[in-house]
């Protein structure tokens, strides 16, 4: 009888753990957190409010060692720079906090954004508070925000991370586009492919 009981808490338990892991941020919600300041590689103290330009802001959940970050750095490099051309905001999120002391330190982000030639912010999201508000679960992983800080689009930079000469659609700089035409986003949510963000709760 004690171990069938014992056997029904530990299911009960790992239900409970699925329940925890946030959901994805649904389309046309409100930033969270968009006031919390973060330390960027530069030293600064910012938030993602305050970086908002005319057309809104793109928020990326990234890292320094991810291979599919690895795979997508020129993609990453070419549609923040499109994003700062089309009059957005442009914030890199690291909330690999269960990896802080080593790969994914305040001083590799550093060196990462040296090495790849960072124009925008890279931040840490301590206690990877802004990664469960969001729901983000991997890196690379992209939130776009409306000028009225409402999500647009949420997913992935394009449709194939794995190979960049197969890609067919570029998901994000469409709604990069029509987002700065005033026109209506036509695929709103994709598929993110990476690696799990090594958050410090789980």
């Amino acid at each position: 009888m004690r171990r069938i009981t014992f056997i029904l808490a530990v299911i009960i338990t790992i239900s409970m753990m699925g329940f925890i892991s946030n959901d994805p941020l649904p389309i046309g919600s409100q930033l969270p957190k968009g006031d919390i300041k973060m330390k960027d590689v530069s030293g600064k103290e910012v938030s993602i409010k305050e970086l908002k330009n005319k057309n809104g802001i793109l928020v990326m959940f990234s890292c320094n060692t991810c291979p599919y970050v690895i795979k997508n750095q020129q993609r990453t490099r070419e549609i923040c720079a499109y994003a700062q051309k089309m009059e957005l905001g442009v914030i890199l999120l690291n909330s690999n906090e269960a990896n802080r002391s080593d790969e994914d330190s305040y001083i590799a982000m550093k060196e990462y954004a040296e090495t790849q030639q960072y124009k925008w912010v890279y931040a840490v999201d301590e206690k990877n508070v802004l990664a469960d508000a969001f729901g983000a679960k991997r890196t690379p992983e992209c939130f776009l925000f409306d000028k009225d800080l409402k999500l647009v689009y949420h997913g992935a930079i394009d449709n194939n991370p794995s190979d960049d000469e197969s890609v067919t659609r570029k998901h994000l700089q469409i709604a990069i586009d029509e987002l700065a035409a005033g026109k209506e986003i036509s695929v709103r949510e994709t598929r993110s492919v990476g690696c799990g963000i090594k958050k410090i709760n789980g």
